[in-house]
């Protein structure tokens, strides 16, 4: 398996939730910014699941060397790579959180996701599992910056699930809602709307087993945002959302 955004905690909860219903990998390639927490979470998988991991430095906001990929094969990535940045007024119309924000979630993303894709294409094999954001159903003022990023990957892995179809690669789009990992620590979320990492797992892992195109970790916010992408504009445009 290949993770991108391997600190994440829905990244290791589904890591964990594939390895517990006894999925079989020869390594799991944990890919990360942050290497001394993703060598943590390879030792735990190490020891708990006797499974070979291998942690690899990636940073999106430096130049990426895909010659040290080559070796790297899998049938299996899993994309949880994402920033949130800052959602502030200051924070909307700064360039460098801006930039930041539209890099790591997608402009710097989409190279690396190719790179793998074209793999998996020539193998005729494997499953894409990317996670997007429901904040990419509709630009909303909380959030817009963010929101396009996300906007964009979503029409990306749609893109790439349809030129993939006859490749036999699938490609998965998960729709997270509010969830309680740190990059949302001490935002103000409703606990009904809120899933945690675990429960996030499973309903990815679910997914990917019944092989959806798309899937929402809590149903309930495809209601929401099924109501939200269909209120007329004039409306909308006048809400606090």
């Amino acid at each position: 398996m290949i993770v991108l955004g391997s600190t994440s905690e829905v990244a290791q909860a589904f890591v964990e939730k594939a390895l517990q219903e006894g999925e079989k990998f020869e390594r799991i390639y944990l890919f990360t910014s942050n290497k001394e927490t993703a060598e943590r979470f390879a030792r735990h998988i190490d020891v708990k699941f006797l499974q070979q991991s291998q942690v690899i430095e990636l940073d999106l906001m430096k130049e990426i060397d895909y010659n040290n990929f080559e070796n790297i094969n899998s049938n299996l990535l899993f994309c949880a790579t994402g920033y949130l940045g800052d959602g502030t007024e200051e924070g909307l119309y700064d360039n460098k959180n801006t930039e930041k924000i539209i890099d790591i979630n997608y402009s710097k993303l989409v190279p690396v996701m190719n790179y793998f894709a074209q793999k998996f294409e020539s193998r005729r094999s494997g499953t894409i599992i990317g996670l997007s954001s429901v904040a990419g159903d509709r630009g909303r003022q909380s959030n817009f910056i963010y929101g396009s990023a996300k906007a964009a990957f979503t029409a990306y892995l749609s893109g790439l699930r349809n030129y993939l179809f006859d490749k036999k690669v699938h490609v998965l789009t998960i729709k997270p809602g509010f969830m309680a990992t740190k990059m949302t620590e001490g935002l103000p979320l409703n606990p009904k709307l809120t899933a945690s990492p675990k429960q996030a797992a499973a309903c990815i892992f679910k997914a990917y087993k019944k092989q959806k195109n798309v899937a929402y970790v809590l149903p309930v916010w495809a209601v929401i945002m099924m109501i939200i992408r269909n209120i007329p504009e004039f409306i909308f445009k006048k809400l606090k959302l």
